[in-house]
């Protein structure tokens, strides 16, 4: 082959060799890109789902739902919890609740009563803690929570986490595995896991607020509500994602006062359980 002609074919070969690696550095960085992406989805999802679980005590993440606690104060909603609270038109005529699998609760009327206004009076060892009740608002949770009153649902049991710190002030209670006469420990691996055997969905998100004296339901996620629940005693900043359902009328004085005593445990959402106990004696419905 003549000089000039092995020349060529020799630029030819470089040049495809060239175009071949270039091909493969693309590709690399292609499926890196995706990769990292991937990653990064997946880094997302985790902490949306961590943050939705802290609202709840001792080492699970739950804290409103059957078995599962709800609420523990330092949750982050999910847009799908308050596009579906917005559909529901309150005040809602009919209520829907699910069992857990396994269980044969007592469920809460299909049909609450929407036109009543109802007060809740918490009656514990520090003092009474009254509530107005949000019924032509939050109708469904209303319902449920005078069902679980009538029925001495939350008799002799104490709210398990109190928080004082990191913007989230609240006292939360409901959890029936928290009997009054145990000394509960953070490093439990139910408390803050109890409910009714059934769950609900969310309702009155929309706009959602929780300045001092809101009561709302815990959850672990969206329409998970069950029996937990916290009292807010000082402007807290929440998402949309815990139902708003009551006004605190009487007792707020008593939740900053057992904040102000501290904790006896840490928990890894925050907060911990209240160093002086709070007991749950009995909670009564007032119906006008």
């Amino acid at each position: 082959m003549p000089g000039g002609s092995k020349e060529r074919a020799r630029r030819r070969a470089r040049e495809h060799y060239e175009r071949q690696r270039q091909a493969r550095i693309a590709r690399r960085k292609k499926i890196q890109r995706w990769t990292l992406t991937g990653l990064g989805v997946a880094m997302v999802a985790a902490l949306a789902v961590g943050l939705s679980l802290s609202f709840v005590g001792g080492g699970t993440s739950k804290a409103a739902s059957s078995s599962k606690a709800k609420a523990t104060a330092s949750p982050t909603p999910s847009a799908s919890a308050t596009a579906t609270a917005a559909a529901v038109a309150e005040p809602a005529h009919h209520c829907t609740y699910t069992a857990s699998a396994g269980s044969k609760p007592s469920l809460p009327p299909a049909t609450p009563d929407w036109t009543a206004s109802y007060t809740a009076t918490i009656s514990t060892n520090r003092g009474p803690v009254v509530i107005k009740l949000a019924n032509s608002k939050a109708t469904c949770t209303v319902n449920s929570f005078v069902h679980l009153a009538e029925a001495g649902f939350w008799g002799n049991t104490q709210c398990h986490r109190v928080s004082d710190s990191g913007g989230l002030y609240m006292l939360q209670c409901g959890d029936p595995t928290a009997k009054a006469s145990e000394a509960l420990s953070c490093s439990s691996a139910t408390l803050g896991t109890g409910g009714p055997g059934y769950e609900f969905n969310d309702e009155n998100l929309t706009g959602g607020t929780y300045p001092a004296g809101t009561v709302a339901m815990a959850n672990s996620g969206a329409n998970t509500n069950g029996s937990q629940f916290f009292l807010v005693f000082a402007n807290t900043s929440l998402p949309a994602s815990y139902t708003p359902f009551g006004t605190i009328t009487t007792g707020l004085d008593i939740l900053q006062n057992v904040a102000k005593a501290g904790t006896s445990c840490t928990m890894s959402a925050g907060g911990g359980v209240p160093k002086e106990k709070v007991i749950i004696n009995s909670v009564s419905i007032k119906k006008a």
